[in-house]
């Protein structure tokens, strides 16, 4: 799990969202949940968890891509620490985590890539990115 300061956002992988000892010693107090080849994880009552299952390849929903941008920008506007996960780590979490953080700071998505993938292995599928990068254009919903 690595910290991306200076915001309450960590990424990881599956293990690290299992590990409640690690969870708990970190203070997370949000899980959102990229896999959608892995079981859900146990939480505690205390913790907000959200699952969006994405798959690495790309084609999902744009509406269901935005919404984990968003959840995971609000998340981190909150100052709420989370830990955006999903099966190894490698290509749904920086890409949500990248875009989540060019919604929050302003900066364009690519280099909050750069920012997140720095000195830590990392295979963002261009086609989920490209995927992400249409999301993103999606104005927000409006109210109801």
């Amino acid at each position: 799990m690595r910290h991306i300061p200076p915001h309450n956002l960590y990424l990881g992988h599956i293990g690290d969202a299992s590990n409640t000892r690690l969870i708990r010693e970190t203070g997370i107090a949000a899980l959102v949940d990229l896999a959608a080849n892995e079981k859900p994880v146990q939480v505690s009552r205390d913790t907000v968890y959200l699952r969006f299952p994405l798959t690495d390849g790309g084609g999902d929903s744009r509406a269901l891509l935005r919404a984990a941008i968003e959840a995971t920008a609000a998340l981190i506007r909150s100052g709420t620490p989370t830990l955006v996960f999903c099966s190894a780590g490698m290509s749904r979490t920086p890409a949500v985590a990248a875009a989540a953080l060019a919604l929050v700071t302003g900066l364009p998505p690519q280099e909050c890539l750069a920012l997140v993938t720095r000195d830590t292995p990392a295979d963002v599928s261009p086609r989920l990115w490209a995927d992400v990068l249409a999301a993103l254009a999606v104005p927000p919903s409006p109210p109801s």
